[in-house]
Order: C-alpha cells, then sequence, then structure tokens
C-alpha cells in the first residue's frame, strides 16, 4: 500500500477532526465568527461536548492550531537552509525568498489541497494579537530569523532602516499573496488557472526579489527618523511567516 494509501485509510480521530473543522472554519471567518457550536457541528462530533472535552476552550483549541502550523513550517524552513548552507550558500536573495515561501505552502492534508493555516494566522494576528503572539510563545520562527540574517548579508548597499522596512514589507507581501493562493486553491466552485500553475508562484518568488534588490533612494534617508533601531533590526518578529509587529 502506498503511503497515500495508508493515509487515506487511516481513521481520523475525533480530536484531529475537530481541529481540522476549526482551521478552516477560523480561516474563512475569523476567531470571533466562529462558534465552538459550529466547529462542533462541521467536524462531525454528535457530542456538542467534546470540544470542551479535548481542549477545555475555544481558545486553547487556537493556541495549539497555531503552534501545530508553526513548528511544521519552521522545522521545514530550517531544514531547507541547512541545505542551502551545506552547500555554502544562500549565494542570492532568491535563494532565500525561496527557503521563506517553499516552507509555507502545501500544507494541506492531502497531496491535492492545500491547507487554511495562513489565512488562519493571517486573521488570527490582525484581530487577536496578544493570543497569537502567547500561542508562539516566542518560538517557531527561528528558520525566518536565520533567512533575514542571510537578507541583511546579501541586500543591495543600502542604510539599515530601509534594509529593515522591506524587510517589513516582505512578511506583509508574503502573508496576503499566500493566504490569497490558498484560499484560491481550496475553492473547488471554480478552476483557478493562474493560482494552481507553478508558474505564478515563480513568478511571485521574482517579485519579492526584485522588492529587496531595487535601488535605494538617498533621498529617503534625508525625511528618516535616526533612532536605536537603525543599525539593529526589526522588532517583534514573530510565526512562521514573520509576521513584523513592529
Amino acid at each position: 500500500m502506498s503511503d497515500a494509501a495508508a493515509s487515506e485509510s487511516r481513521p481520523v480521530s475525533a480530536r484531529e477532526q475537530i481541529k481540522l473543522a476549526a482551521r478552516r472554519l477560523f480561516a474563512e471567518r475569523g476567531m470571533d465568527g466562529v462558534t465552538v457550536r459550529e466547529i462542533v457541528e462541521a467536524s462531525g462530533q454528535k457530542n456538542h461536548g467534546s470540544l470542551s472535552y479535548y481542549f477545555g476552550t475555544k481558545e486553547a483549541l487556537v493556541r495549539e492550531l497555531v503552534a501545530d502550523g508553526a513548528k511544521l513550517i519552521d522545522i521545514r524552513r530550517n531544514a531547507y537552509l541547512d541545505r542551502l548552507e551545506a552547500e555554502g550558500g544562500p549565494t542570492t536573495t532568491r535563494e532565500v525568498v525561496e527557503a521563506l515561501v517553499y516552507p509555507s505552502i502545501g500544507l494541506g492534508e492531502t497531496e491535492e489541497e492545500e491547507d487554511t493555516y495562513i489565512r488562519f494566522i493571517a486573521l488570527l494576528g490582525m484581530s487577536h494579537r496578544d493570543l497569537f503572539m502567547e500561542a508562539l510563545e516566542n518560538r517557531w520562527n527561528s528558520g525566518y530569523l536565520r533567512a533575514l540574517d542571510h537578507l541583511r548579508r546579501l541586500m543591495p548597499e543600502m542604510p539599515s532602516f530601509a534594509k529593515n522596512q522591506r524587510m517589513v514589507f516582505l512578511g506583509a507581501f508574503l502573508n496576503g499573496v499566500l493566504s490569497a493562493r490558498e484560499a484560491a486553491l481550496t475553492d473547488r466552485s471554480r478552476p483557478h488557472p493562474m493560482w494552481s500553475s507553478p508558474a505564478t508562484l515563480t513568478h511571485f518568488i521574482d517579485v519579492l526579489d526584485a522588492t529587496l534588490q531595487a535601488p535605494f533612494n538617498p533621498e529617503l534617508a534625508d525625511g528618516h527618523e535616526t533612532s536605536k533601531q537603525d543599525g539593529g533590526k526589526p522588532r517583534n518578529i514573530v510565526g512562521p511567516i514573520g509576521m513584523i509587529l513592529d
């Protein structure tokens, strides 16, 4: 039996069914737009107290969902960077961008299905920032931080504040576009040829790289207020796709 067939034949526990249903609903409507009863019903459970039995509260369920995806992406990204560094790289900003993008996709339960995780944390980070940060426990972003260190080394010469700003732009761009891609690939109501094409993802990586490599306008430095952060790094980088809460 193939791994895929074995995965399909393996029964999904009630606990996992609740997590899958909850993440899908949270990705579509946000944490506040979903009730415990709706999660239980969407998971196919007969006992309306099953969520409380397994997780205690909806907030505890959310924390576990955040950590699950963050761990997976961080492990993938560190492994990706380990391979590049073992080969003497990364040598270009584009290689680093690939290390940011590829580990963040293909998180679905099957090979044919994209996940709902990126949209879930994007909404949660905007609506419940404290809960999001608490769930991460200031962990699971080590791969992202490694990637940013490589970018600082490989980006064109420019003031530190400009590099930091571009990293903020990068995180927001990565979050937004991957969320849109994820939503399209989970929509079975109609075809989404642009988002399903591998060429689109390659183009996206090209655009992210161009953002990092764009010439810096020196006139912008004149209006920038100097601070202790100028020579340092963006603050409060949290999460597996680098949500920078500056």
